[in-house]
Formats: C-alpha cells, sequence, structure tokens
C-alpha cells in the first residue's frame, strides 16, 4: 500500500487531501471512498472536507469518528438532521431505521422530506443524502420498526444509537435495549417550541426517569405539532452528545435532561440522581418531561 500513501502525499498540501485529489484516487487505484478516506486518516492527512474541524478535532480523533458505528432509530423531523450532521461530522457508518414513508404533511420540517420524496421510504431517502453528501460514508437502510424483538440485531456493533422516534413505548424498548448491550444511548424529544436532550450510558435510568408518570398514549407532539426548527435544535444537540461520546471528550448531559423553550428562548438543567429532584421544576417542565415525540 505505499504507493497509495506515496500518491495521497503527492497530492496533499499542508496535510489536507482535496476532494478532487481523493476522486482521482477512487478511479486510478481502484479504492472506494471510505478506504481512500480511511487510509488517508490513519497515516495523518486529513481529507479537506474536514479542516474546519481540525482546531477542535484532531486527525486521530477524526479516525476514531470514521471507525464509529452509529444508529439512528428514526428518520423523520430529528432523524434527518441528525444523519445529514453525522454524515458531514465523518461518522463512517450509520444504521438508519425506519420505517414510515414520506407524507405531504412532512414537509414543513423534515430535512429529507421534499415533494419528489413524497411516497417513498425515509431510509432510501437517507441513502441517497448521505451518498450526495459525504460518499465516504455508509449508510445502512433499514425499513423495519424499532422493537425489543429485533433490537439486539438492529444494534449490534453500534458505538451509539441515537433516539429519533416519535413513540414513547419505543424509545423505552431502545433504552431498555441498550442497556442489555451496554450501548450509549442519546435520547431527544421535541413538541412545539419545546424539546429536551439527555445522555444515558449503560446502568443509568434516566429515559425511564423522564418517562416514569406515563401511560399508554402518544406525546404531547400529535397536540403541540412541530415547526421547521425545533427539530433541528435538538437534533444538532443529540450530535454534539454523540461526537463527545465518541471522542470520549466533554461533559455529557448524563443522568441530567436540558429541556429547551424556544418560545421563551430558555433552558433548564433538570438531575436525575434521585427521583425527588424533578419536583422542584415548574408545572410546564414536568409536562414536557411527559413529552415525547
Amino acid at each position: 500500500m505505499l504507493n497509495v500513501l506515496e500518491y495521497l502525499q503527492k497530492c496533499s498540501a499542508g496535510g489536507l487531501l482535496p476532494w478532487a485529489a481523493q476522486l482521482e484516487a477512487v478511479e486510478r487505484l481502484g479504492l472506494s471512498h471510505a478506504a481512500v478516506e480511511e487510509f488517508a486518516l490513519a497515516n495523518g492527512l486529513l481529507p479537506a472536507r474536514y479542516q474546519r474541524n481540525r482546531n477542535m478535532i484532531s486527525v486521530a480523533e477524526q479516525l476514531q469518528l470514521f471507525r464509529s458505528r452509529i444508529a439512528v432509530i428514526g428518520c423523520g423531523g430529528l432523524g434527518g438532521y441528525i444523519i445529514e450532521e453525522l454524515a458531514r461530522l465523518g461518522v463512517g457508518q450509520i444504521v438508519a431505521v425506519d420505517p414510515d414513508k414520506f407524507e405531504e404533511h412532512n414537509l414543513n420540517r423534515q430535512l429529507l422530506s421534499t415533494p419528489a420524496n413524497l411516497g417513498r421510504a425515509k431510509v432510501a431517502a437517507a441513502l441517497d443524502r448521505v451518498n450526495e453528501v459525504n460518499p465516504a460514508v455508509k449508510l445502512i437502510p433499514v425499513r423495519t420498526f424499532f422493537r425489543a424483538a429485533n433490537g439486539r440485531e438492529l444494534l449490534q456493533g453500534v458505538t451509539v444509537a441515537v433516539d429519533a422516534l416519535d413513540s414513547i413505548a419505543c424509545r423505552l424498548e431502545l433504552a431498555e435495549t441498550c442497556a442489555g448491550m451496554d450501548i450509549p444511548m442519546v435520547h431527544g424529544a421535541i413538541g412545539g417550541w419545546y424539546g429536551h436532550v439527555a445522555t444515558q450510558l449503560p446502568g443509568d435510568t434516566t429515559v425511564q426517569s423522564i418517562y416514569r408518570n406515563w401511560v399508554q398514549g402518544e406525546g404531547i407532539e400529535k397536540d403541540l405539532g412541530n415547526p421547521a426548527f425545533t427539530p433541528a435544535v435538538v437534533a444538532s444537540l443529540q450530535v454534539a452528545e454523540v461526537c463527545k461520546i465518541v471522542l470520549g471528550r466533554g461533559e455529557l448531559l448524563r443522568r441530567r435532561k436540558l429541556s429547551i423553550d424556544l418560545l421563551d428562548m430558555e433552558m433548564h438543567e433538570i438531575s436525575y440522581h434521585a427521583p425527588a429532584e424533578v419536583i422542584h421544576f415548574p408545572t410546564r417542565e414536568i409536562e414536557h418531561e411527559r413529552a415525547a415525540g
């Protein structure tokens, strides 16, 4: 493989490998986009697309991101933005799980939803989008419901699972599956102007605590709806948590929930070290914690 390294070094400048050189390497050397990217990163060369990352993410850390496998459960309002941002960040493998197809009411907020995609499977649109945005990233589309019965199979080999579901019952099943497999989980929920984010590591029960008062039924998204901006805000916070987990950096939203009120532009942190702590927050926050989708 020395000839590959020599070729990439010859094409690079200042430690950056231009996209044109990556394309040429794919064509001339018969390698995949993923193989070229991994080989470059493993040898200290940063694909130029990530040059704005390098003041905060080293080349070695970029390689960690590339070698990670992130499952995004749900490809709608939250999931579309999460997938887009993970691909642009340079996560090497994304497992996208969703059973649905696009409908007209998705057009106001779902990044992957377009008039041309109406009636199309969400995971198929996700695959096309990732191939367009970052061909070095492999997206595995899985058109199915997430359930406890298939959860272990869907999460096999996953570094982090991201909750972009709109069903409280399913996200509780996701939390239990992640716990049983020792997989970190980043939870997000939205409804109207409001949302929240929490990170659950193996051994924690934060998500179960958030929904401890839930009884059968839908989350408040069905009542409050969702505008274009709430999914983007919450999804971005979730991706930041994923990045920190993979790189082992920063302070996670562990055993705490960041509650977001975009109407009054306020954020509140709720601790889940002990259930009693939750009662100190306003009634509105307690209502949002039953939120959900």
